[in-house]
């Protein structure tokens, strides 16, 4: 789970990078806010890939998700590549907790016949 996981956050690393130059073009925010948001948000992706085997680590991951869709409120086209990002997190974890599982199966079995 923790390779797809750390995967989808290193992407939005990226997104968050550049929906930050993007966001640079609007009049409305100053460039010391666009960056001092983005960075935390990048910052905070970056940390999350060492935090998934923690307790909390796939919740605060979701927080993450829903900071990204709520971004579309500044720039709209992040309302589309939050539930992109959501949608793979959800597939990152829901389908590497079944290959954790199946490996695990396949490492007892394996142990099981060479006792």
């Amino acid at each position: 789970m923790r390779m797809l996981c750390a995967s989808t956050l290193i992407g939005e690393f990226f997104v968050i990078g550049f929906a930050g130059l993007v966001a640079m073009k609007s009049d409305d925010l100053s460039h010391a806010t666009v960056w001092t948001v983005c960075g935390i948000g990048m910052l905070f992706s970056v940390l999350l890939c060492g935090m998934l085997t923690r307790p909390g680590g796939v919740q605060l991951g979701w927080a993450l998700q829903v900071a990204l869709v709520a971004s579309g409120f500044v720039i709209p086209v992040m309302f589309i590549l939050g539930v992109a990002f959501g949608a793979l997190w959800w597939a990152s974890v829901h389908y590497g907790r079944r290959i954790d599982e199946v490996k695990a199966r396949w490492a007892a079995q394996a142990e099981a016949d060479t006792a």
